[in-house]
């Protein structure tokens, strides 16, 4: 069984072996991805995996990219949201505010509902007002989630497609690694068979025949 990994005890640069620093090359982190958590990340799952030849490592080192990207679709995926629940408060505002505007004003009362979303995101108690004032009418912040997700339902899509392959090819990965192993385990068998039989071959001892000794 493992061990208990502690994550706040400091990783060095490289986890792999010397003779396979090579085939782990420096990764290519996006602006605010953090390194550190990078190399915790693929310290654990090389832990895991516990790589032992070349091919292994190979697998392994892609096995730890394709967690990290997963990882990465997912924060970013919840920044989306983020991002686009200004939209939602913009819309559920503008069902709000724009009902029965005169066609006249319909321009001025638009720019009015933009500025109102943008000040319910920059200030915080311009937020509990509208907010205050979007219950009131009966959105409460689940409706606001749920027009969240109509509004970013295209891009959630391809978000989930990214998660999903990257799942798809690092379960490959896994099966392959394992099936390497498989594939390895008789061929290992069979290297120390031979040298169990080699060892336990004796080999006749040298000597002079019986009597040579004492022959003048």
């Amino acid at each position: 069984m493992n061990d208990p990994v502690d994550l706040r005890k400091p990783h060095p640069a490289s986890v792999s072996p010397p003779q396979f620093e090579a085939l782990c090359p420096p990764p290519q982190l996006l602006p605010g991805e953090n390194i550190d958590h990078y190399r915790t990340l693929q310290a654990v799952i090389f832990r895991d995996l516990d790589p032992q030849s070349a091919v292994e490592w190979l697998l392994a080192i892609d096995i730890a990219e394709l967690s990290w990207e997963m990882q990465r679709y997912r924060v970013l995926r919840h920044r989306l949201l983020s991002t686009y629940r200004q939209k939602a408060v913009e819309m559920t505002l503008r069902r709000v505010d724009l009902a029965g505007i005169a066609p006249d004003f319909q321009d001025v009362a638009e720019i009015y509902t933009v500025g109102n979303a943008l000040d319910w995101q920059l200030d915080a108690s311009a937020a509990i007002d509208i907010e205050a004032r979007l219950r009131s009418y009966g959105f409460d912040q689940h409706a606001i989630s749920m027009e969240v997700y109509v509004q970013a339902r295209e891009i959630l899509v391809l978000f989930e497609s990214l998660v999903n392959g990257a799942q798809l090819r690092r379960l490959m990965l896994l099966k392959e690694i394992n099936n390497f192993r498989r594939s390895r385990g008789p061929d290992l068998a069979k290297v120390a068979g031979r040298k169990s039989q080699t060892s336990d071959v004796t080999f006749p001892r040298r000597g002079f025949p019986d009597g040579a000794l004492h022959e003048s």
